[in-house]
């Protein structure tokens, strides 16, 4: 497939290929690297978010506008492997979209990067399933948005455990859950849902379910029907249209995942959930620091040959920043090893320590770039002063800090740090001279 992502990467290196052939490419010009295609297509889509960032915030909406342009890009399928029609990009790919595309605006960044979540438990824990199958390559045909309802009424926010129950009878299945909160529930495709296995089972024994709005069997029946129960007039993150709703859903039992929940929320959920929402709330922080820099700039020609006062702020916010990617690239490195072991068949024989401490930098990632993300934009607020507390200007920051206030609450800090804590108590310190 030929996706405008590939056509942009292959005109690229066509142009330089004429240039070569030419006899034009310099030393200089051969050192130049291209910018791949897909982050072209972000950046093409982040102007767009930009554009109408603001509307949304002031409306509570879904950012209808920059999500047509993420379809047209096809940006929705880029981490679907290319065994199934997709741009099999990585997740350090994905990520460094999710912080484009928050330059722009946060809520279009966070329903990506929550769809993104989706799309690698089902990739990773579903692709054996025929029925999982087609509907990767069905959703890079379409580009299908997918979101998840993992909270539910009577136990608030605690995903590992689940109130109501899956009915399986004659390879068919029906759920019903009373969800406080699904983001972009109403705008979504296809909705993946967490439930106990059976109506006997315990509240941590869940399974993922993958329910659709656009059943494949073509049946009225076999799909995903939301009640709307409440509204979404949030600090931040408004156009997230996080509402909560009555879902029933219907259809076959190949849309239940086959993996236990317990293990796609280690494996997969969790750590990509942490590192695409840090990649998230880095970027709001990156926009925020370059309306500093422009700030600073300016009072800067205003009085020639002085340094102005703020200086110094700059340069902590600078820091907190670049202490943020840095930790974010970190996170990635881990991960990248965690899948490649799991790949490789070698978990069993990886110790305990070691996943224990994967699971616990996780956690640390999320907590640290989730609070360290306000104090970078609490810095740009001093050094921009009103301007900066204004709504309306070119340094106006007042979205940014709204939307990262959700940060910390999303599975909270507290929770983490509790779950963090007992990770560390079970592990055993390492060895002088080993990480």
């Amino acid at each position: 497939m030929n996706t405008p992502l590939k056509q942009d990467a292959n005109a690229s290196a066509e142009t330089l290929a004429r240039a070569s052939s030419g006899g034009a490419v310099n030393a200089a010009l051969a050192a130049v690297e291209i910018e791949p295609g897909w982050r072209a297509a972000a950046r093409r889509v982040a102007e767009v978010a930009a554009q109408h960032a603001d509307a949304v915030d002031r409306e509570a909406r879904f950012p209808f506008e920059a999500f047509d342009a993420i379809r047209r890009e096809r940006l929705l399928s880029t981490l679907v492997s290319a065994e199934f029609g997709g741009d099999g990009l990585s997740l350090a790919d994905v990520a460094t979209i999710c912080e484009i595309l928050a330059q722009g605006c946060a809520s279009t960044a966070m329903v990506y990067a929550m769809h993104q979540i989706q799309v690698a438990c089902i990739q990773e824990h579903g692709s054996d399933v025929p029925w999982q199958r087609e509907l990767l390559a069905e959703l890079v045909a379409k580009q299908w948005l997918l979101a998840s309802a993992t909270s539910e009424d009577t136990i608030g926010g605690n995903m590992r455990t689940s109130a109501c129950a899956v009915e399986t009878n004659d390879g068919r299945f029906h759920i019903e859950k009373l969800a406080p909160t699904i983001s972009y529930g109403a705008h979504a495709d296809g909705i993946l849902v967490t439930s106990r296995r059976t109506a006997e089972s315990a509240a941590g024994d869940q399974v993922l379910i993958v329910a659709m709005q656009e059943a494949a069997s073509g049946s009225a029946t076999d799909c995903v029907r939301l009640e709307k129960r409440n509204g979404w007039d949030s600090m931040g993150m408004r156009g997230t249209c996080s509402e909560g709703f009555r879902l029933t859903a219907d259809g076959v039992a190949g849309q239940i995942l086959p993996t236990p929940f317990a293990l796609i929320a280690d494996q997969t959920m969790l750590p990509v959930s942490h590192i695409l929402w840090a990649s998230v709330w880095t970027g709001v922080a990156t926009d925020a620091v370059n309306r500093a820099k422009a700030f600073f700039r300016a009072q800067a020609r205003a009085k020639p040959g002085t340094v102005p006062p703020s200086g110094m702020r700059l340069a902590e916010a600078v820091g907190l920043l670049q202490m943020m990617q840095a930790r974010l690239s970190i996170a990635l490195d881990a991960a990248r090893t965690a899948h490649q072991t799991r790949q490789s068949g070698c978990q069993a024989d990886q110790p305990l320590s070691a996943m224990l401490g994967f699971a616990s930098d996780m956690n640390t990632l999320k907590t640290s770039i989730s609070t360290t993300a306000i104090q970078v934009v609490q810095e740009v607020l001093m050094i921009c002063g009103m301007a900066g507390y204004k709504n309306g200007t070119d340094y106006s920051v007042g979205r940014h800090l709204r939307d990262l206030y959700s940060a910390p609450l999303m599975i909270n800090n507290d929770r983490i740090a509790q779950n963090t804590a007992s990770l560390l108590l079970a592990q055993r310190p390492a060895a002088p001279g080993r990480a």
